[in-house]
């Protein structure tokens, strides 16, 4: 009869066979010496801890990770020790060793928030990004419409759910936050009724959330900071030649952050001399590759980027060598060249400061709105006449003069 440590041997042993090809892919995926060791040695921890509690391979779950990374209370658990057990349980899952895990049944609510994201990627052709801002809002309204009725009976859906559920979540948020909250919920509301699951739009009973467009001066960079945060990478680092080419495409080309990170190798046109750019939704722009921009980006691929199965121009500086997966990341970057710099960051979206300062430039030296917008990509000119309020000597010009004392009389 075959004892409990025999059976904990051979189910070690099957484990074993699986870390070797789990971590050649970590190699592969750009890991060093180092990084594959510490891997491995969790990975023998977990095959052990599972031998001595006589699990079953084929039902190893996420619930048993969860109680491995609990073994010792007292001490805080690694973040990284998850992420390599999840990897490789899904490894040994992919392999057949372990069952896959059971997906949580389809209710209505997730039906339907599949079926408006489908809508917006599909349909309307909605930028990613933006997908992410509406798609969250749906979630929550179809959830919120189960906990009230216990159902989603959207045909007897009416105004004053709508209401309450937009006024129970835009107290203490800003005004962007809620304006973003109520465009969002419109388009849910129309998505409902352009599929038949309303019988009446009630996109209109979403109150406006009153705001004031072109109420500022946007941000912008002097020349002269813009040349000193071009100085700060050390190009004769890796993250330095990656850092310096992402710079030079937002100072010189006015690129935003997103169409950065979704920039990809077959995008860059070397004989033509242009660049093709990924904008909002299914827009594809070109824009000229510039000499310096150019020479920075082929210093980097060539002394830099190394090898990846990623099709992103830039990628990571630490393993898995995948490209950058969020615009934030370009933010991130920019704000270490600002420090470095001493240029004090004033909005958020710093990246976004370089495209303002190319568009402020050009308005001061003579360009018309209409070369603006061509060179921002804007579709509309609406979008770019704000730019028109930071030529301040162009508008002293056509002031009219303030009253004085008595002018009333």
């Amino acid at each position: 009869m075959e004892t409990n440590a025999a059976r904990g041997a051979a189910r070690g042993a099957l484990l074993t066979t699986h870390v070797d090809s789990f971590l050649e892919g970590l190699r592969a995926a750009g890991y060093g010496p180092a990084g594959v060791i510490s891997r491995r040695s969790i990975i023998n921890t977990f095959i052990r801890s599972i031998d001595g509690k006589h699990l079953a391979t084929q039902n190893l779950s996420d619930t048993d990770l969860t109680a491995f990374l609990k073994r010792r209370p007292t001490r805080r658990t690694d973040p990284k020790e998850r992420a390599v057990l999840r990897r490789f349980l899904a490894h040994l899952q992919v392999r057949g060793v372990c069952s896959p895990p059971v997906s949580r049944p389809t209710t209505p609510a997730d039906d339907i928030t599949q079926r408006y994201v489908a809508f917006l990627r599909h349909d309307r052709g909605l930028a990613e990004n933006s997908i992410a801002v509406y798609a969250p809002c749906a979630r929550d309204f179809f959830a919120y419409r189960v906990t009230q009725v216990g159902r989603l009976a959207l045909r007897t859906l009416d105004a004053d759910t709508v209401r309450a559920f937009l006024l129970g979540r835009i107290a203490n948020r800003s005004t962007e936050s809620s304006r973003l909250l109520t465009v969002s919920l419109r388009s849910v509301l129309r998505f409902l009724f352009l599929r038949g699951e309303m019988p009446r739009d009630l996109s209109s009973a979403v109150p406006m959330v009153r705001t004031y467009r072109q109420s500022t001066i946007p941000a912008v960079l002097s020349a002269e900071e813009v040349e000193r945060v071009l100085a700060t990478p050390d190009t004769t680092t890796v993250r330095g030649r990656r850092d310096a080419a992402i710079l030079l495409l937002l100072a010189r080309l006015g690129l935003r952050a997103s169409e950065i990170v979704f920039l990809e190798l077959g995008d860059l046109r070397w004989r033509a001399g242009e660049i093709v750019v990924r904008g909002k939704g299914p827009q594809r722009d070109h824009v000229p590759l510039l000499a310096d921009v150019g020479d920075a980006i082929a210093r980097y691929l060539k002394h830099g980027r190394g090898p990846s199965a990623s099709r992103r121009v830039f990628l990571r500086l630490i393993p898995p060598r995948v490209g950058l997966t969020r615009p934030c990341a370009i933010d991130h970057i920019v704000r270490l060249a600002f420090g470095r710099a001493g240029v004090r960051p004033r909005p958020r979206r710093v990246a976004h400061l370089f495209r303002h300062s190319l568009a402020t430039r050009m308005i001061r030296r003579g360009a018309s709105i209409p070369e603006i917008a061509e060179v921002l990509r804007h579709r509309s000119q609406t979008t770019t006449t704000i730019y028109a309020k930071v030529s301040l000597d162009a508008l002293r010009g056509v002031a009219r003069p303030w009253p004085g004392v008595g002018a009333g009389r």
